[in-house]
């Protein structure tokens, strides 16, 4: 899924997450994935809005970086791929 949406690659860097979000019209919901190799998937309703589904409890760090990178993806933000064991796959 890629998205149309100016999306420069340093706002989506450096704007503050919840500004980033609200931008993009993107929900952050709580995942119920237990798996601990997830990290996050994006989702489409029906209806076309975006919903970004983040396990709970990982760090700060972790949840902000992934979001963003899920966000790149989506969005067609030309970034570079996180390393090893980050994959993401488009279904």
């Amino acid at each position: 899924m890629s998205l149309a949406l100016p999306l420069p690659p340093d706002h989506l860097l450096d704007a503050p997450l919840p500004q980033l979000l609200a931008e993009t019209g993107v929900e952050v919901i709580d995942s119920g994935i237990p798996d601990s190799g997830f990290f996050g998937a994006v989702v489409q309703r029906k209806n076309g809005d975006l919903l970004l589904a983040m396990p709970a409890g990982r760090t700060e760090l972790e949840h902000d970086t992934v979001a963003r990178y899920l966000l790149a993806q989506v969005f067609d933000v030309d970034l570079p791929k996180l390393s090893a064991p980050f994959v993401t796959t488009e279904i």
